[in-house]
């Protein structure tokens, strides 16, 4: 059936020619085996790619090194003097981490990643990582972030790190330490990119990849010298960020990344498929999405056996071998792999007959053969057209000891017994003498020793010290206040706070200044957002071009597609789109050119998704906006609980560099704005802006007097009552329920004789964070005069409660509880969305007017100023005589 229907979908030219060829294949599989037909097989299929046929490639080959012996290109270095320098780097980072736990038990630190990976960063640092001293910023390299101790050892080498900083392994407090794993806002002059929360180091390489070619498509920065390094283990690839983009990368072609994978067949607890083959599942997850795959399985020892392999018995068992005995084989003797392994089939044994056991045992894999590695990272920095993967077997903990090398619990490793020491000394040939051995002492060859001179010459040959974060952009020059100006207007026709930011960004992106340094990003949105305007202003931003006429090209808002485009529209990709945020956010630091980027998203779709990024954007001392659009339990009604945010500010509030505002008017926007690009891209600091906006169209006011200190710091009075009343209470509102908050005031002072005034709470988490810094201070200065916190003065004459009111959780108002002296009650969404109107919604979370005009009532008797009768009375007023419910966290 199958064949009749290839038949009909591919007209056949010469049925007989076919025929013929079927019928060869039949008499190889009958007469030859299986495995002669898939011989040949490849073949033909290498050959029609050779003869550019057309036929895409297997998903999957022989388990075997994709580089021949034959097609190895001779190593440059001097192999002797790099494992000389492989030794000492990986003797002292192994000291680093017994002694760290020798005196401080439980510090941690990892011994096994950097074993079995050694190889794979000194190949590259000798030969091929790019440094910034040179033209352009140099590569972008993401360690693996449990290699943290062989980098460091290395620095120390150099002469970059000294006893003191590694004596400090994981001790950071007193400023002299090295941090655990690659942390920027810990060690900002040596590392760039943060990478040990699994799966986003890969990520984030493609997205800084496709952002390379961004900045050079736009003219922006030359980036083409520049080649991006993600180094991961097998395990990690099960979170699904470090695959999910690998598409991406294939779709623009972007050969100028390179991940290498660290196939050492275990993650922490034991194999990473003991039942299967990681690399050969790999291989097909790569090659079918669109990469290159280099495979460097077996070091140069094996050489001589596979080409004695001429009936392929020995590619047979490589094939059907599972990972859990490969894993078994790297911890078992020389005449257990000689039983188990090739005595599988009597031609293998017979073909290491010749071979000792102690042969047989240093068998090695590919990833500890420095000739290999080196023959694949050239052939994947000369590979056009798509980006590489190198997939490098190795063995975790290797050349550890007994207790360490292959081990399930070799993750986990911090000490070694002084015997185990001694051994590895001896492995490493060090001149470490035996009564020091048991203090795993570090060893410096000295300054002018042959090992550290030749290290150093091939760092100043490849453009300098590798980590290095350096920043050398310049504050750019910001709009002048005209452009402000509109903002501070009234604007009586209704509008909503996320049209009032497009319209920020639409005379940002104008401006002559930074009009070309702004990045829009969008998870395929714009139109909802309203910023669709921008695929024909400044184009959606395309390696290609657009090669194609859009279905609305006769319209004023055509979908256009540019290699120069500006705006990067990611498609539904809420983690792709803050791979593009990272990598734009830190340009300034990168490549020496700061961007700006405004990333626009639905706001329950940014930190409660991609939390973990937004923490490793501030670890990378990112700079730039985050937009929390359609945002409020309540204001994005119908779209029901899964859309409905009502808790980002406070999940945002976890992240200590996040600058965060709720605004309810466009010139606090305007003003916000403005401040942070002074803040960021002209005094350079490291903070970036989250700021929420809605979809609730309301008439924007005039900006008052004097009120730019308060939209900043977090809160100021917006509408005072003028009149006099019997009884006064204070109301902060924020966001769009800022309309609910003087819809109470009008009921209040015409129903109940109550005067409130009105208080914008622009950032209950500035409010917070300063009274937080007179806290500290005072505990720390008891003698002085105590600093009162910003939120105390400007309320030190406000009479009567505070009814603290937002589409958010009342734990966000709430946060700032014990610096207010007034009695004070905040009201919010907590629980679950649902769908209905606002008014509905609004009054089932209880922050409507009505019931942020009871609370007040409440509270003024709570303290003694009404009696609860009145206070019953009002609430049958209010809500009439069906009680309303309190929301909880279970509803």
């Amino acid at each position: 059936m199958y064949l009749d229907e290839f038949k009909q979908q591919l007209p056949d030219a010469d049925p007989q020619e076919t025929a013929e060829w079927l019928e060869a294949l039949e008499q190889v599989v009958n007469q030859e085996g299986r495995e002669r037909a898939q011989f040949l097989l490849r073949k033909l299929l290498k050959k029609s790619r050779l003869m550019r046929v057309g036929l895409p490639e297997l998903v999957q080959t022989p388990y075997i090194n994709t580089i021949s012996p034959e097609q190895e290109p001779p190593f440059p270095g001097d192999e002797e003097m790099e494992l000389r320098i492989r030794r000492i780097v990986r003797w002292n980072a192994v000291a680093m981490v017994v002694r760290a736990n020798h005196y401080f038990p439980g510090i941690g630190g990892h011994l096994a990643t950097y074993a079995s990976s050694a190889s794979l960063y000194e190949v590259g640092f000798n030969h091929f990582f790019q440094g910034k001293d040179g033209e352009g910023a140099g590569d972008q390299i993401f360690y693996q972030g449990h290699a943290a101790p062989g980098i460091y050892s290395r620095a120390f080498l150099e002469g970059r790190l000294t006893v003191e900083h590694l004596e400090h392994f994981r001790r950071e407090a007193l400023g002299k330490g090295l941090s655990s794993y690659p942390h920027p806002r810990l060690m900002p002059d040596f590392w760039e990119f943060p990478t040990v929360s699994m799966g986003l180091g890969p990520i984030n390489a493609i997205y800084q990849a496709r952002f390379n070619r961004y900045l050079h498509n736009r003219g922006i920065a030359d980036t083409s010298r520049s080649r991006v390094w993600a180094f991961l283990g097998d395990g990690e690839t099960d979170e699904p960020e470090a695959l999910g983009a690998l598409h991406l990368a294939a779709r623009e072609g972007l050969d100028n990344l390179v991940f290498v994978v660290n196939c050492n067949l275990q993650r922490l607890d034991g194999p990473v498929r003991g039942n299967g083959k990681i690399i050969q599942e790999l291989e097909a997850v790569f090659r079918g999405a669109g990469w290159n795959v280099i495979k460097v399985i077996w070091s140069r020892r094996w050489d001589p056996l596979l080409a004695k392999d001429t009936e392929g018995a020995l590619l047979h068992i490589m094939n059907t071998t599972l990972d859990g005995e490969f894993q078994k084989y790297s911890v078992e003797s020389g005449a257990y792999i000689r039983r188990h392994f090739f005595g599988k089939d009597p031609r293998t044994l017979a073909m290491v007959e010749p071979m000792s056991d102690r042969d047989l045992e240093r068998l090695r894999r590919g990833g500890h053969d420095h000739l290999k590695i080196y023959a694949a990272y050239k052939a994947a920095v000369e590979h056009q057209g798509q980006p590489t993967v190198i997939l490098v077997k190795t063995v975790k903990g290797w050349m550890l000891g007994e207790s360490a090398t292959g081990r399930n619990a070799t993750h986990q490793l911090k000490k070694l017994t002084e015997a185990e020491l001694r051994k590895f000394r001896d492995l490493m040939a060090l001149p470490i003498p035996d009564a020091q051995v048991g203090d795993a002492p570090y060893y410096h060859p000295g300054e002018k020793s042959p090992e550290v001179e030749y290290l150093r010459e091939c760092r100043r040959r490849l453009g300098g010290e590798l980590p290095r974060r350096v920043v050398r952009s310049k504050p750019l020059e910001l709009p002048r206040e005209d452009l402000y100006a509109e903002f501070a207007a009234a604007n009586q026709q209704p509008v909503s706070t996320t049209m009032a930011i497009v319209r920020l960004l639409r005379k940002l992106l104008d401006d002559k200044h930074i009009g070309r340094r702004i990045v829009p990003i969008i998870p395929d949105e714009a139109r909802t957002f309203g910023m669709d305007f921008l695929f024909k202003k400044v184009g959606i931003y395309s390696a290609k071009g657009q090669l194609y006429d859009p279905v609305d090209s006769d319209l004023l808002f055509s979908y256009r597609e540019a290699k120069d485009g500006q705006l990067l529209e990611e498609g539904i990709t809420e983690a792709g789109a803050m791979g593009s945020f990272t990598a734009a956010s830190t340009s300034y630091a990168t490549h020496g050119e700061p961007v700006i980027p405004f990333y626009m998203f639905y706001s329950m779709f940014g930190f409660q998704r991609t939390g973990d990024q937004s923490w490793a954007v501030g670890d990378a001392r990112g700079r730039g906006f985050l937009i929390g659009a359609t945002a409020g339990r309540t204001t994005l009604n119908g779209e029901g609980l899964q859309h409905q945010d009502g808790h980002s500010h406070v999940l945002a509030s976890t992240v200590p560099c996040c600058v965060q505002y709720d605004p309810a008017f466009h010139f606090e926007i305007a003003t916000i704005v403005r401040d942070g690009l002074r803040r960021m891209y002209e005094q350079g600091e490291d903070v970036f802006y989250y700021i929420t906006v809605y979809n609730e169209n309301y008439a924007m006011p005039a900006m008052p007097r004097g009120v730019e200190e308060g939209i900043l710091r977090g809160l100021y009075l917006f509408k005072p009552c003028l009149d006099a009343k019997r009884h006064i209470v204070q109301i902060f509102g924020s966001g769009a329920i800022m309309m609910q908050a003087l819809e109470a005031q009008r009921i209040l002072a015409e129903r109940y004789d109550v005067a409130a005034d009105v208080w914008s709470a622009t950032s209950y988490r500035a409010l917070r964070d300063d009274a937080l810094q007179a806290e500290a201070w005072n505990l720390a200065h008891p003698l002085e005069k105590p600093r009162v916190p910003y939120l105390q003065k400007v309320l030190a004459n406000a009479e009567g409660p505070i009814i603290a009111v937002s589409d958010y959780m009342k734990a966000w108002p709430d946060s700032i509880a014990r610096w207010v002296r007034q009695p004070f009650l905040p009201l919010g969404t907590d629980g679950f969305g649902m769908s209905d109107t606002r008014e509905q919604l609004r009054r089932h979370f209880k922050v409507d007017a009505a019931s942020i005009a009871y609370a007040a009532l409440y509270k003024l008797a709570e303290m003694g100023k009404l009696g609860f009768d009145e206070v019953a009375r009002a609430g049958a007023e209010l809500y009439g005589e069906a009680p309303v419910p309190e929301p909880v966290a279970g509803r």
